[in-house]
């Protein structure tokens, strides 16, 4: 029986790290030797038809562990953070009542921020006040209205460039449209696990070089496993297109232009490369920025053992 809270309830587990650093692998062995079943925290995931480029877990591997929020949505459809909340508010419930410890393993921090911080109600998007912010960004300029921004709201204003002129319409605009500034109504957010005892961990590779390496190699190796054929066969469907938030995944996007005429397969498989690299390197900025979260290097020796008996030790657990 794994140890409880004095809630009476299991501490949740989190496993993040960026793209390509071995989350699936770790929490694939933690969970066949313990009561754990997975919960996905995969912004592409969610999106069936979608497995190459995204390396999902096979159907055997879903057969032998219990996977949640894989392939629960069809690519002409979108999915937000607020979706997955209420999506995984819904599985850990369901796997604690079977008794079960529930594992969130991904590397959208957006979506692992929502369910342990919250989504502040915000307004939703005024087309009128944004075609304002709009023409006095272009009589002005985005500096005027960042600077606008830092009288109403000094605290968005230091976490916004400048010359972020997308997050400082929003800004501006929640500013405007609540009366109140954005970080109030971010600050005043309950998180939906408030009161959960939740234990992070995050791989985060000592070596960039090593990562960067690994996201190439493992490219490539979809390409060889058919991802290209993957990609012609969601373009062939005729109602998906490049600008939905699916085809706009990384891989997908670049093969997509590749299908299109607009770049040779060797710079569509360079340019999702690169994008592949710069989103963990986002992805190791928002880790970085959660001061719960328990840093691992997935390359130090013996590491994923390591971290498995610590896990179970931490479930009350035998490790061995």
């Amino acid at each position: 029986m794994a140890a409880e809270h004095a809630s009476g309830r299991p501490p949740i587990l989190l496993l993040s790290g960026p793209t390509a650093a071995g989350k699936s692998r770790w929490a694939e062995r933690l969970a066949l030797g313990a009561p754990v079943e997975i919960v996905s925290a995969d912004s592409a995931l969610v999106y069936r038809g979608m497995d190459i480029g995204t390396a999902k877990p096979s159907r055997e591997i879903r057969a032998a562990i219990p996977h949640h929020l894989v392939d629960i949505r069809d690519p002409l459809e979108s999915y937000s953070a607020g979706d997955f909340a209420r999506d995984a508010l819904a599985a850990i419930a369901d796997i604690e009542q079977r008794g079960r410890i529930a594992l969130l393993v991904g590397g959208t921090q957006l979506y692992l921020r929502a369910l342990t911080r919250g989504l502040a109600p915000l307004p939703g998007a005024s087309l009128q006040l944004r075609a304002s912010i709009d023409a006095r960004a272009r009589e002005l300029g985005w500096p005027a209205l960042h600077a606008e921004l830092a009288r109403l709201d000094p605290e968005a204003a230091t976490r916004i460039r400048p010359s972020d002129s997308q997050r400082i319409q929003r800004a501006l605009e929640v500013c405007l449209a609540s009366g109140r500034p954005m970080s109030e109504l971010q600050r005043d957010t309950r998180p939906p696990l408030a009161g959960r005892r939740l234990l992070h961990w995050a791989l985060i590779p000592a070596d960039r070089g090593v990562l960067h390496d690994r996201i190439r190699s493992r490219f490539l190796r979809m390409l060889e496993q058919g991802l290209l054929q993957e990609v012609e066969a969601l373009r062939n469907r005729g109602d998906l297109s490049a600008q939905l938030p699916a085809m706009r995944a990384v891989g997908y996007r670049q093969l997509w232009q590749h299908l299109e005429g607009r770049a040779t397969l060797a710079e569509a498989a360079e340019r999702a490369v690169a994008a592949t690299r710069q989103l963990a390197r986002r992805q190791l900025t928002w880790i970085r920025a959660e001061p719960a979260a328990m840093p691992v290097d997935p390359d130090a020796p013996q590491a994923l053992e390591n971290w498995r008996i610590a896990a179970l030790q931490s479930l009350g657990l035998d490790g061995r």
